[in-house]
């Protein structure tokens, strides 16, 4: 009986663990589509930061007044404005207190063509955790929805329809022993 007991407890903090980290991995993705307190969650999709900065990271950038050489910033790319860009600043220029920045990636030969205005960075990047990208971004695909949302939400339905039709179940029995017993006579 003990052992049963230990197996069932085991079981439902799996199960619990389980919820957990899809719910984690859930708000991962879904934090990843906008800025909260200043910071923003991307996934860097390209190597031109490597060995920095893997493909497949996720980077965590901080929006700051002040950029410097030497950072690395993730800013709007400048042809397709939906698609940011994480590399280095090469150059910094300041005049009548606009900014303007070369950036570069580390794994490029040489600087990116045109220049980033401040109003077009994101954020400094202040913490890069690699191959987590990859993660975040399945969970934002139609079969990581699917995986993460939908199969445990189905999971759950069934779990509670069978406790209530368990609970159902002992209902009837309990009506049915009191309609078959038999009844007390009046006096």
């Amino acid at each position: 009986m003990k052992n049963k007991l230990k197996k069932i407890n085991i079981i439902k903090i799996l199960e619990y663990l389980f919820y957990v980290l899809v719910a984690i991995f859930a708000l991962l993705a879904i934090s990843s589509s906008f800025s909260v307190g200043g910071f923003k969650l991307l996934v860097v999709k390209s190597g031109s930061m490597e060995p920095a900065i893997k493909t497949g990271s996720i980077v965590i950038d901080k929006n700051y007044n002040n950029y410097n050489i030497g950072d690395i910033i993730t800013f709007k790319n400048l042809e397709k404005p939906k698609e940011t860009s994480t590399h280095r600043i090469a150059e910094k220029q300041c005049a009548g207190g606009i900014c303007l920045f070369k950036t570069k990636g580390d794994a490029n030969n040489g600087v990116d063509l045109g220049q980033v205005a401040q109003d077009k960075i994101v954020g400094k990047v202040i913490l890069s955790i690699p191959y987590f990208g990859y993660l975040v971004s399945f969970c934002r695909s139609l079969p990581g929805i699917i995986l993460l949302i939908v199969i445990p939400a189905v999971i759950i339905v069934y779990e509670e329809a069978k406790k209530i039709h368990k609970e159902v179940k002992e209902i009837r029995s309990k009506k049915k022993k009191i309609s078959q017993s038999p009844k007390k006579e009046k006096k």
